[in-house]
């Protein structure tokens, strides 16, 4: 890594050219090396566990054509946001490419969206229009919105094989052009602070993520002799649990797919048991995971049974979260035949920004225990110090990233989405809140996250969004909260949402009563019927008779963890006595 002025950090690697205007659609399904070995023979895409659906390459392709023209035809248009919402699916994949083909972005909604959620979903994005599976399209929908069922037919909703059958004898419907700057898709996140945001990310953020592939894919194969895999394709096959409205996922199993010859097998969502069956009815060789399912596989309770359904796994990756090196560690002693590669990204950076690469590239590189790999190609960081000025090597420093896979910002021209850009993209860098630094070597390591939000199983749980929904309780009870992280969660450094709340007076008169419980368990009962599970509570609510804060107003959540975290270690030595 070179290190130029300004304290600006280098990427090791070779750059990427930079990103042509041109649809996303074209990166996936109309390069060059398509035309060749080994793209000549058909093969496996994605196997459905739900459905029992298969789908190969070519019948994927051609399935996106069919409902290209059958979008049209049902008079969807340039201008308007499409929202999708499902589990993993392959009608998923299908809506997303066709989207992404006609130049028409799409809007990644949550499947387990409580009404308060799905509203600010609709609200920030301004879609009108929603695809979503059997489950989701039996929630209380906005009247305004019009529905469409992926997955099969229901009574009273027009489905994807409805508009395929309508539109049969309509004409072809050629790919869209799309510049640079066009909208692929809007994804969730909290960003720095306040509610969560969409995310706008661009076709060529979309086509410059692929060429950082390639660039270290390329310098793989050049010190590593090929795989050969024992499956009945002699191809790599991914179980695909990870959630693809979740940026993670959705790169992992609908974009990177087409990079390679691979099959993907498509889970609604991680279960201990039915994953471990998958894999090994499957002969799964490439497995992503997030921290909180690597601490389960670690804690279970037969080790061996964890090692059976591993043993053919040839490559692990593990993102969304900070994953501590003892518990990699105690990981790899479950699948000591594969190979674990970590890395850093956010979904403002398209996915990734920093990677693990595999040993010997980069003139001989090695994994350090403890780091997250060194920069992808193309990119620039910044490690700047709470002065504003770059720190040294060795120091702790907020990461600033800059490249063309950054997105240029949120969605929306409301006065708080315009605040969150001026906080987030700032003279060209984005801002992640997060802390690293680094070593003489390039290598980047994990510090702290400086912001607001926190991550529960590898998903970003913003405080703010918590604290309005107590704020919201119809009883009135609460004046005034807090949210913050907590220990508790399924990994040494994961954080679970805590609560403080100052009772306003009609919460103290229920709490005079003399049910400090009631009140409490009346609070949480509420959150948990307004919020996704991952966003409960289970750091628990501790009333308070007043909120710190600064003298500008700030909320000192630091203060408040503190004082949890200390109380909790009085209470264990207390309790070893």
């Amino acid at each position: 890594m070179t290190t130029v002025a300004a304290g600006i950090l280098e990427s090791p690697w070779p750059s990427p050219p930079p990103p042509p205007d041109i649809n996303a659609y074209h990166a996936f399904f109309s390069r060059p090396d398509q035309k060749q070995p080994p793209w000549d023979k058909d093969y496996t895409l994605y196997i459905d566990l739900n459905t029992g659906r298969r789908l190969t390459f070519r019948a994927f392709i051609g399935e996106v054509d069919r409902l290209r023209k059958a979008l049209v035809y049902a008079g969807f248009v340039r201008g308007e946001v499409v929202g999708l919402m499902s589990e993993n699916c392959i009608d998923f994949a299908l809506l997303l490419h066709a989207f992404i083909s006609l130049n028409i972005p799409v809007a990644l909604i949550a499947p387990y969206s409580k009404p308060l959620e799905l509203a600010h979903c609709l609200k920030v994005t301004g879609v009108k229009k929603v695809f979503a599976g059997p489950r989701q399209l039996g929630f209380d929908w906005p009247k305004h919105v019009q529905r469409y069922a992926m997955n099969g037919r229901l009574d009273g909703v027009t489905s994807i094989t409805d508009l395929l059958d309508a539109a049969k004898d309509a004409p072809a419907v050629d790919v869209v052009p799309a510049s640079r700057d066009d909208i692929a898709y809007l994804v969730f996140s909290s960003g720095t602070s306040g509610l969560p945001k969409a995310i706008a990310i661009s076709h060529a953020n979309v086509v410059y993520s692929l060429g950082q592939v390639v660039v270290m894919a390329q310098a793989a194969a050049a010190v590593e002799p090929p795989v050969v895999y024992d499956t009945p394709e002699g191809l790599p096959i991914f179980l695909a649990f990870l959630p693809i409205h979740h940026t993670f996922g959705l790169h992992m199993y609908c974009f990177r797919s087409f990079l390679a010859p691979q099959t993907f097998v498509f889970q609604a969502k991680w279960s201990l048991a039915a994953s471990l069956r998958a894999i090994t009815t499957h002969r799964v060789t490439h497995i992503s995971f997030v921290p909180s399912v690597i601490a389960q596989l670690v804690t279970h309770s037969r080790p061996d049974e964890i090692k059976r359904a591993l043993k053919d796994v040839k490559q692990m990756s593990a993102g969304a979260a900070y994953l501590p090196a003892d518990l990699a560690k105690r990981f790899m002693r479950l699948a000591s035949g594969a190979r674990l590669s970590e890395g850093y990204g956010m979904s403002e950076a398209t996915i990734a920004a920093i990677t693990q690469p595999v040993p010997g590239c980069l003139g001989g590189w090695k994994p350090i225990p403890g780091s997250c790999g060194v920069l992808l190609p193309g990119m620039s960081a910044r490690l700047v110090g709470e002065d504003g000025q770059p720190v040294r090597t060795g120091e702790v420093g907020e990461l600033y990233l800059r490249s063309w896979n950054v997105s240029r910002g949120y969605f929306g021209t409301t006065p708080e989405v315009e605040k969150a850009n001026r906080e987030t993209f700032v003279d060209g860098w984005l801002r992640t809140g997060d802390k690293f630094y680094t070593d003489d070597a390039g290598n980047f390591f994990f510090a702290d996250r400086a912001k607001d939000t926190l991550k529960v199983s590898g998903i970003q749980v913003s405080p703010l969004e918590l604290e309005n929904v107590l704020l919201a309780h119809p009883e009135r009870l609460v004046s005034d909260v807090a949210v913050a992280g907590v220990s508790g969660g399924r990994t040494q450094d994961e954080r679970v949402p805590r609560a403080w709340v100052v009772l306003s007076p009609d919460g103290r008169r229920l709490l005079e009563k003399g049910d400090n419980a009631k009140v409490v368990k009346t609070l949480l009962k509420w959150a948990e019927a307004q919020l996704s599970k991952y966003k409960w509570l289970r750091g628990g609510i501790e009333i308070v008779d007043e909120i710190p804060k600064n003298p500008t107003g700030k909320t000192l959540r630091r203060e408040l963890v503190e004082r949890y975290e200390n109380s909790r270690t009085l209470e264990t030595r207390q309790a070893k006595l």
